[in-house]
């Protein structure tokens, strides 16, 4: 089976640029209710994912840092604690589903590295329930 079956592409995944400032971030983050977004940089390459778990860290590190400073910061010069991993356009199911297990949602980049969109683990899941249960 190939991975662009359960494919949500970029244009309907919300996503931060690496240069966006920190509190921009932390708003498309509650906006969406999402606990982890993917980052891309200018030419669309697939940078990492920020998480709630990276934000606290870093206020937590760097407790002098008003609301005023955040707003100066870019999420580009934020440490990322968690690592999501991307998998290739042509990676097989084998590799999306072992990925999925360790997160929730997976990258998918092309050969240029570029960020297409992602698969989410609730994806998956509910694919293998159907199946399961049909």
């Amino acid at each position: 089976m190939n991975i662009l079956f359960f494919l949500t592409p970029k244009s309907e995944v919300a996503y931060i640029d690496d240069t966006c400032y920190i509190r921009q971030a932390l708003e498309k983050m509650k906006h969406y209710g999402y606990t982890a977004i993917p980052i891309i940089n200018a030419e669309g390459k697939y940078i990492g994912t920020a998480t709630e778990g990276d934000f606290l860290w870093m206020f937590l590190e760097q407790r002098e840092m008003s609301l005023n400073d955040i707003e100066h910061m870019r999420v580009k010069d934020m440490k990322r604690r968690t690592i999501n991993e991307p998998v290739s356009i042509n990676a097989d199911i084998t590799d999306l589903i072992t990925t999925a297990m360790k997160q929730n949602f997976v990258p998918v980049i092309d050969d240029d590295n570029v960020f297409i969109g992602i698969v989410t683990r609730k994806d998956i899941l509910q694919y293998c329930h159907e199946k399961m249960f049909k």
